[in-house]
């Protein structure tokens, strides 16, 4: 069999393609822009049903290269058609055939320090885990997933009140400048990833139901990434906020706010009962009538 060889980015980039779907993929989509790059095509993901009308819309990077007057495709092979210099790619979606990647030079902006939460969700899982540091790689892209050559990186802390959205945010930026400053300052050697490889899966809805056994740190974790459910008398209570607090007893038990948990208790802010909209903890415990022998979870 014959080995792939990738095609590598020429030390002065000019002309640029980019590949990206959803809304962190824009925020670096507008900094090339802005930062004089010659942006030849953008590919994004061919216009779907997003809401409950029936009328398809843009992916939110079509909607704003549009915005900005760039050429748009869905069709991969359009960027053999470009002759650009380089294809920057962030959250594409879809797996670039090696037919590509032998032609065209690519690299990635991935939202994890790798070799470290390799995969779909790396945000995700680097809150979720308790990491207390995570950032952006700007990397090769190979053939096997987020195993390529690492250009640059750019590190942050977690904080202890960061929730995904926040801290989604703030990669996006840090991500945004340092592929604009890489690029300006001409891509230096790339080096092999190094560490301990971590996967980071997919997260479903079986990820966000609380585990009440656990600490009350993992559960307001799993709450800061939103979406965390429970089940109160049978039915299912969205839980949006919450603080760690001292307390002890059966897993799940509530005393006034405060849920117990494997270690610890969290006192609920903000709930959302099913079919509701989002409340004050305080105002659906007086509606829902808690008591002391109701228990979270069952």
């Amino acid at each position: 069999m014959t080995e792939l060889t990738l095609a590598r980015p020429p030390a002065r980039i000019q002309r640029i393609a980019y590949l990206g779907t959803p809304d962190v993929a824009v925020e670096p989509l507008r900094a090339l822009v802005a930062g004089g790059f010659d942006v030849a095509v953008v590919v994004s993901g061919a216009d779907k049903r997003r809401g409950r009308g029936s009328e398809s819309s843009p992916s939110p990077v079509k909607a704003a290269a549009i915005e900005m007057g760039l050429a748009v495709s869905d069709q991969l092979d359009d960027v053999l058609n470009a002759t650009v210099d380089l294809a920057v790619v962030v959250a594409y979606g879809r797996i670039i055939p090696a037919t590509v990647l032998e032609h065209v030079p690519m690299i990635n902006i991935h939202f994890s320090l790798l070799p470290r939460w390799r995969g779909a969700a790396p945000v995700e899982r680097a809150l979720l885990a308790g990491d207390t540091e995570t950032g952006v790689s700007l990397m090769d892209i190979g053939v096997e997933l987020d195993t390529g050559d690492v250009y640059a990186e750019s590190r942050t802390v977690i904080a202890e009140n960061d929730t995904l959205t926040s801290l989604r945010e703030r990669l996006v930026q840090m991500g945004a400048t340092l592929l604009v400053d890489s690029l300006k300052q001409g891509l230096p050697a790339p080096r092999p990833q190094t560490g301990d490889v971590t996967y980071a899966k997919k997260i479903s809805s079986e990820d966000l139901h609380v585990d009440w056994t656990r600490a009350a740190s993992d559960v307001d974790r799993l709450v800061r990434l939103g979406g965390a459910w429970t089940t109160f008398r049978g039915t299912r209570l969205k839980i949006h906020e919450v603080s760690v607090v001292s307390g002890q007893g059966i897993p799940g038990s509530v005393d006034g706010l405060a849920v117990a948990c494997g270690e610890g208790a969290v006192e609920l802010l903000v709930v959302q009962p099913e079919g509701k909209a989002k409340q004050e903890a305080n105002s659906w415990k007086n509606g829902a009538r808690v008591t002391s022998t109701d228990r979270l979870g069952q």
